[in-house]
């Protein structure tokens, strides 16, 4: 027998063994995704089931967090990506560049489509320098480190997963896009909470970024606007003096366009109703001290409490005297007592007057004829009588 003949049983018994352990009706090809369960974590592998004949290994630092604990447990579903069959054992990866996975070609990552490791070194010109698994450059655009502009500076130092976008002239060209991963983790996420959200429902999140318009709030895989007029019962002048950005925050769902893309929550839902107590708060007659929010043509807008807004008419301002415009009177931001005249709950209107105020002359004549329709005004008598001449007397 030659020497042949000697390594081709050999050849085929290893041909046959990875055959036995990738499954010869579904052969996993190199970048090929799937969802594997971990099955058990040692101290440097993480074994994995992927619902094939035989097991996947992983290296276990690739399921590790910034504090050195897994992300991952037994039983947990995980992605992984295939990478080949090497000795008898079928390797995995999260991401090229981690764990044992380093050595992984940056080509095949672009092919495939598998995420790189890298750290953001510094910043150039429209974006960043990302170094890579085994000393490769990249470059990666502002518009691709997040789902959202950012400040420049939180990234620099960190390692983060990337997807190769563009490789040429022989990997001496790169391009890398951390904005893929976090779009394709936040479509997994969306396809999850699709099915449980509803408009209304009370959920906790985190303010991503804040805006003069208002706020993002990301509530796990779902990134929603918190506008102004939602963030509490008052009036909020500046969103800095409500929020900081990644706060943790409870909000109530306002609206679920998953079409449009399109999410919005309330923080003020969340927060009791101050009109609820308002009728025993602010009794008819009660003087109270509030602050001038606003001026109108029509009068002023005091604020009693955040959410709780009066209005003195302008026809209480003056000292008797007319006016045409409140601010002939007051100033927005001013110390005002006030006197509640009457209170509508069901409408969240509360008429004030000013203690003391005297009547303006367009009252006068008003209240003059309802005080004569009262006192002064007596029956005429029958018609008869008036034929008669005979008339009430006056007093």
């Amino acid at each position: 027998m030659d020497e042949q003949d000697v390594n081709e049983p050999e050849e085929d018994f290893a041909a046959l063994l990875e055959q036995s352990m990738v499954g010869s009706s579904s052969r996993l090809q190199p970048g090929q995704q799937i969802e594997a369960t971990v099955l058990k974590l040692t101290a440097d592998w993480v074994f994995l089931d992927i619902g094939q004949k035989g097991e996947g290994v992983l290296d276990r630092r690739e399921l590790l967090d910034a504090e050195g604990n897994p992300t991952a447990g037994e039983g947990d579903r995980i992605t992984a990506y295939f990478l080949g069959a090497s000795g008898g054992e079928m390797r995995f990866t999260t991401r090229i560049g981690g764990g044992g996975s380093a050595q992984a070609q940056m080509e095949e990552a672009w092919r495939s489509g598998i995420p790189v490791a890298g750290t953001v070194e510094k910043e150039i010109k429209g974006g960043y320098e990302v170094k890579l698994a085994g000393g490769s450059r990249a470059f990666c655009p502002f518009s691709q480190a997040a789902l959202r502009r950012a400040d420049p500076e939180q990234f620099i130092g960190r390692q983060l997963p990337f997807r190769i976008t563009q490789f040429s002239e022989k990997g001496r060209n790169i391009v890398v896009s951390h904005r893929d991963i976090l779009e394709e983790e936040q479509r997994k996420q969306r396809e999850g909470l699709r099915e449980t959200l509803r408009e209304g429902m009370t959920v906790r999140g985190k303010i991503t970024s804040l805006q003069k318009f208002g706020a993002f709030v990301d509530i796990g895989g779902v990134e929603g606007l918190l506008p102004m007029s939602e963030l509490g019962w008052g009036r909020v002048e500046d969103i800095h003096e409500v929020l900081t950005s990644g706060q943790d925050v409870e909000v109530t769902i306002k609206s679920l366009d998953w079409e449009s893309n399109r999410f919005s929550f309330s923080l003020k839902e969340t927060l009791a109703d101050p009109w609820l107590q308002a009728p025993q708060k602010y009794p008819e007659g009660a003087v109270l001290t509030g602050k001038v929010a606003r001026l109108d043509t029509f009068g002023a807008f005091v604020t009693l409490e955040p959410g709780v807004d009066g209005l003195v008419h302008i026809s209480k301002l003056g000292g008797g005297k007319r006016i045409k415009h409140p601010r002939e009177a007051l100033s927005e931001g001013q110390t005002l007592e006030v006197q509640v005249e009457a209170i509508d709950r069901e409408n969240r209107r509360i008429s004030l007057t000013l203690p003391g105020a005297a009547k303006t002359e367009k009252e006068a004549p008003a209240e003059d004829y309802r005080q004569f329709l009262r006192e002064e005004a007596k029956p005429m008598g029958t018609f008869a009588d008036l034929l008669q001449g005979k008339f009430p007397k006056k007093k």
